[in-house]
């Protein structure tokens, strides 16, 4: 498969030689042209990590780790599964699309790793440990109330904290196994209307937090939006972590903002943030730091610089996508590209039941492919990406209905329905929020070859729909997707396969692979 680029590379590999050397190539702004959220780093060492969001999808709460700060490597998930419950499972009517977890916080405390995060849908804080972050072993603890966007915080004392809340950020006192807020323990705000940093009152009023101790000072990062205009980047400080704290703006620009600050080994400074890039979802981005008098300064002149002044020594999106073969002995675990939208019904999925295929068995009957159980999903990315796969659809039954989606809530998907004794190719457009049926054209042969194209450059955000029936000639099928970011959904586009019934359960089908590209056709 070709190479995934992460970032926007600026190609300056002119055939010439300047003192023996060739020029480099600089790293651009986003470092990663994916859906990669609410974004927490640490560095140990010569190595850093970092815990994202992945809400519904499982496994989740994804930790990736660099050597660089631009090439990222996914090397696990928190969890497996978040919790068990009707909405995690997509059980009786109920889901958790744009819920499952949310904002992550992440931690090296003497010898041991911390990933924290929290859940509505389970309505608990989560904290898992592990004393290897690369092997994975992740141990859960969970307590209520789920505290919202907190920042789990190990004091010089030994004392344990959380910072958490909107406008008005709370800090909490943890037991010191972590296994809930300690009785008697600190419990106060201690940062009231962080938006009033800003001199504004409406809009998104401060969350995101993320806390940290710095050359004997108490920082703590937040985002704003204040109404009317664009997500801001906010700092707080003091001596204290009790306060009272100072605030003050520190990015307002391209709506770059929400993340941490890190320092590298020779003693350069970051901010890790993100930025909403359309229907490819939220993107992070790689701020210059410069401190003055003991606040950090962001950016060149105030502005995220879309030019970094680092090497990129590497190219390609990493395992953050991956095409997949399905040539995998029964057990063997997926590519950590794949996610399930939602807890899988393990029952009904296999890899090496048939050799070289990913089987989806329809174990139950669906209205639609947004409640289908064991959808298998990865992020699209920009600034173009392009989906393939092959079905083999023999085994359908009436009323059954697979193939390939571009998944939102305006999805779109090409793929195979039977009725009767009949199969039709179908391209589904939920531009509206209401699946319509644009296209149908009969199929009288056992397989079909499916594609999905995505554009995002300049934020066009168009998907198009192709089908074929040898792999080698495309035909375009219905009409072209809008995409669209929505928050009942909360996520960027994602590649994902798919089987469901609308009358009798049992019909499956079968993936001979799933292959992504960065290239896609010019309409």
């Amino acid at each position: 498969m070709k190479t995934y680029q992460w970032h926007i590379l600026v190609w300056t590999f002119v055939a010439f030689f300047i003192g023996g050397s060739v020029q480099a190539k600089l790293a651009r702004n986003p470092i990663i042209w994916a859906d990669v959220p609410d974004i927490a780093v640490i560095r140990v060492g010569d190595t850093y990590y970092m815990s994202s969001t992945t809400m519904h999808m499982s496994p989740g709460l994804p930790i990736m780790k660099s050597k660089d700060l631009v090439n990222w490597e996914l090397i696990g998930y928190a969890y497996d599964r978040l919790v068990e419950n009707d909405a995690m499972n997509l059980e009786n009517g109920r889901n958790c699309y744009g819920r499952g977890s949310w904002a992550s916080s992440l931690r090296y405390h003497k010898g041991t790793y911390y990933v924290s995060t929290f859940s509505n849908t389970s309505g608990r804080t989560h904290i898992y440990t592990s004393t290897d972050i690369e092997k994975g072993d992740w141990e859960e603890t969970s307590f209520e109330p789920s505290l919202h966007d907190h920042s789990l915080f190990f004091d010089d004392d030994g004392r344990v904290y959380m910072l958490y809340g909107v406008g008005d950020l709370r800090l909490v006192e943890l037991e010191p196994d972590l296994s809930g807020i300690k009785e008697g323990g600190f419990n106060e705000v201690v940062i009231r209307n962080a938006i009033g940093v800003a001199g504004r009152n409406t809009g998104l009023r401060g969350e995101g937090s993320q806390l940290r101790k710095i050359n004997g000072k108490y920082y703590v990062m937040n985002i704003i939006w204040p109404r009317g205009d664009m997500r801001t980047q906010i700092i707080h400080r003091d001596a204290k972590i009790t306060g009272p704290y100072e605030g003050r703006v520190i990015l307002h620009d391209q709506g770059v903002a929400q993340g941490c600050l890190i320092d590298t080994p020779d003693g350069r400074w970051y901010a890790v943030l993100f930025q909403d890039n359309g229907s490819v979802g939220r993107n992070p981005w790689l701020v210059p730091v410069r401190w003055e008098n003991g606040w950090p300064v962001l950016g060149v002149d105030g502005k995220a610089p879309m030019t970094l002044d680092i090497d990129d020594k590497e190219e390609g999106l990493g395992n953050i996508v991956a095409s997949d073969e399905f040539n995998r002995k029964p057990g063997e675990p997926l590519p950590l590209a794949w996610q399930w939208n939602h807890n899988p019904d393990n029952r009904f999925w296999s890899v090496g039941k048939r050799t070289g295929y990913l089987r989806l068995t329809a174990g139950r009957v669906d209205k639609d492919v947004l409640g289908a159980r064991n959808m298998l999903t990865q992020r699209t990315f920009g600034p173009v990406s392009s989906a393939t796969t092959k079905i083999e659809v023999a085994h359908m039954k009436n009323g059954d209905c697979a193939g390939l989606i571009a998944l939102q809530r305006s999805y779109g998907f090409v793929g195979v329905k039977m009725e009767g004794d009949s199969k039709s190719i179908i391209m589904v457009s939920a531009r509206y929020n209401r699946p319509e049926e644009v296209e149908s054209i009969a199929l009288t042969q056992p397989t079909v070859y499916l594609k999905i194209d995505c554009d995002f450059r300049d934020r066009t955000d168009k998907a198009y729909f192709y089908h074929s029936l040898d792999g080698k000639t495309w035909t375009k099928i219905g009409s072209v997707l809008q995409m669209a970011y929505t928050l009942p959904h909360f996520m960027g586009y994602r590649f994902g396969l798919f089987n469901f019934a609308t009358k009798t359960a049992g019909g499956f089908v079968d993936f001979d692979f799933f292959r992504v590209s960065d290239e896609i056709r010019v309409e």
